[in-house]
């Protein structure tokens, strides 16, 4: 049964991510395996494309960002109900994608080890838990492109796989 759904996810996930079958089953293994996903790779080849397709294969809520320091969420004052209020943040998704993950800062960074390690997010003392599964696909871009840094080892620690999906052949352009 499992073979068969996961034939059928790579068959669906192949529609919009062509040529690079490996890299779609090593993506699946590891999301079926509840770990975080590090691409590394030069812009332009898919690696947003590739998040998109899973989280619309397997009905996942689905976010965005390119780190901004609003992740996690904050907490405003409502003067109507004179009460303080909590607005989510990107990080509240089931599958999240974290592009340019080594261009962000280490505050930022810190709030994604929380949720990636602890599924949870905290914000003015309050931790709340995060949807069920909880998976970052997050980008790196190469070293030496204007305004990266290295990652600490203790932040690569959280992924499960880290993978470098290439140019596609000639023949699958």
């Amino acid at each position: 049964m499992i073979l068969e759904q996961s034939g059928l996810i790579v068959q669906e996930v192949k529609k919009a991510f062509m040529g690079k079958d490996d890299i779609i089953r090593r993506v699946l293994a590891t999301i079926y395996a509840g770990g975080h996903i590090l691409l590394e790779d030069s812009p332009g080849v898919g690696k947003t494309t590739l998040a998109l397709a899973f989280s619309r294969v397997l009905g996942l809520d689905y976010k965005r960002i390119q780190f901004t320091t609003d992740i996690t969420g904050f907490t405003m004052y409502n003067r109507q109900n004179e009460q303080f209020e909590y607005h989510e943040g990107a990080a509240m998704c089931n599958l999240l994608l974290a592009d340019e993950i080594n261009r962000t800062s280490p505050k930022t960074q810190s709030a994604l080890l929380e949720a990636m390690e602890e599924r949870r997010v905290t914000v003015d003392g309050v931790t709340r838990p995060l949807p069920t599964p909880f998976i970052c696909i997050a980008t790196q871009n190469p070293l030496g492109t204007t305004g990266t840094q290295a990652l600490p080892s203790s932040q690569l620690d959280r992924f499960m796989v880290r993978l470098s999906i290439g140019y596609p052949s000639a023949e699958d352009q």
